[in-house]
């Protein structure tokens, strides 16, 4: 008799990622609503999407063993509640919550880990006289406390910008607020953060350094981190053109310091029975480390760089935690000393008219053994239109490489990009 996984969202490469956790012919893997559902749409309405949730598990003729997510709101936040209601092991709904809550988070951090948190402040973004609000010297960030993929992220170095910012703030911060808000009556809130709505925004310092983000579990209180990744940014240092694991740029006295910071964080929210990964930058001149955010999942980012490296993604470990089982990673039993996800990248919009074919993957694999190519747009998108975009770059694709060293991982990105022919038309308003 076969053990029953749910995975919200589940995609072809994810189920092929699940093909290699040790023991997968003895398990078989659902998905519970489908990527386009769960992950694509601009807006959502959380119960709704909670009730299809529940009629898909409750239809299923079998055993539900365990619930899986590793994409951001609202899978994050669904299978907390799904598997809570059928007893299957899982993070409790407010430590999720205070996490993902950027506002609530960097509350909590000043209470854990305050030597690492950059100054913040909450606002209205509908408040005319927000900017008075905000106790911070230009440059600074400002994000909605909750968002998809860094959405409307700005980096504010004045007045007019603030105020250009505050425009596609507010006609878009509802799409996923609206449904946080209906995350946020299902939590025993504190004061503060029962006034701040999931329309609120963070205003935060801008800080810099190397960038690296380490990733564990917590299980039956039992710390351990299976991983730390670097996380490279493009030359504009807005966004990032590459994961690399296992990290090099940061020396592991940091990396541990890191991983001391995470757990502690963790613990005070009351997270268990869960996995994370957790950002931070290392400013090396001042010796200084800040916490950027930490997510309370696996990185479906890292899950083919895992089984390159150590030969298992980590739904190992997510597997083993939703079915009540203590954690384990393969360690370096992979085929590559190094991998890295790199984002193939544009920098203005236009409409896409011809993306790789077949056969230029299929060259390119062949130069790069076990590469994995996935291209995100198709002939006739609008590069503005796409789904999940950060405010400084746009998407096109992804790919995976494995190789002998860090050198060489540059040097197949490189590769990778000129080898992948994409072709535009000019944007309407651009012609």
């Amino acid at each position: 008799m076969s053990t029953n996984i749910f995975v919200l969202g589940l995609t072809d490469i994810q189920r092929k990622e699940l093909e290699t956790v040790r023991g997968a012919d003895q398990l078989s893997f659902h998905g519970l609503l489908d990527y386009e559902t769960l992950v694509e749409p601009d807006e959502y309405v959380f119960d709704d999407l909670l009730d299809a949730c529940r009629r898909e598990l409750d239809d299923f003729p079998g055993s539900v063993d365990g619930i899986i997510a590793h994409w951001d709101f609202p899978t994050s936040v669904l299978a907390p509640i799904l598997a809570a209601e059928r007893n299957i092991p899982s993070p409790s709904l407010r430590s999720i919550v205070a996490t993902e809550h950027k506002y609530w988070s960097r509350l909590a951090q000043k209470e854990s880990v305050p030597e690492c948190v950059p100054q913040f402040n909450s606002f209205d973004p509908f408040d005319d006289n927000a900017l008075d609000s905000i106790d911070l010297e230009f440059p600074f960030w400002v994000k909605p406390v909750k968002s998809h993929s860094s959405q409307l992220g700005f980096e504010i170095r004045n007045e007019q910008e603030f105020a250009d910012a505050l425009v596609e703030i507010r006609e878009k911060i509802g799409l996923v607020g609206n449904a946080f808000d209906e995350v946020l009556r299902r939590v025993d809130l504190p004061d503060e953060i029962g006034r701040s709505s999931g329309t609120t925004c963070l205003a935060e310092q801008v800080v810099s350094g190397i960038q690296a983000a380490p990733e564990g579990t917590m299980f039956q209180g039992q710390f351990n981190v299976h991983g730390v990744f670097d996380m490279r940014k493009d030359a504009a240092g807005h966004s990032f053109e590459r994961l690399d694991y296992p990290a090099s740029t940061v020396p592991e006295e940091v990396q541990a310091r890191m991983i001391d910071i995470t757990e502690r964080y963790l613990r005070h929210v009351g997270f268990d029975n869960g996995c994370f990964n957790s950002e931070f930058m290392w400013d090396e001149e001042n010796d200084k480390l800040w916490l950027i955010e930490i997510n309370t999942r696996i990185s479906q980012s890292h899950s083919e760089l895992f089984a390159k490296v150590d030969g298992s993604s980590n739904h190992e470990v997510a597997i083993d935690i939703a079915l009540g089982r203590e954690p384990r990673m393969p360690h370096r039993q992979g085929e590559s000393a190094v991998a890295a996800k790199c984002i193939i990248p544009r920098y203005e919009d236009g409409i896409v008219t011809s993306v790789p074919s077949e056969a230029d993957i299929a060259r390119l694999r062949e130069r790069i053994p076990g590469a994995l190519v996935c291209i995100d747009v198709a002939p006739g998108d609008r590069l503005a239109d796409l789904p999940n975009q950060d405010a400084y770059r746009y998407e096109l694709g992804t790919m995976y490489i494995g190789a002998d060293s860090v050198e060489q991982l540059g040097q197949r990105y490189r590769e990778g990009l000129e080898a992948l022919p994409f072709t535009f038309d000019p944007a309407p308003e651009n012609r």
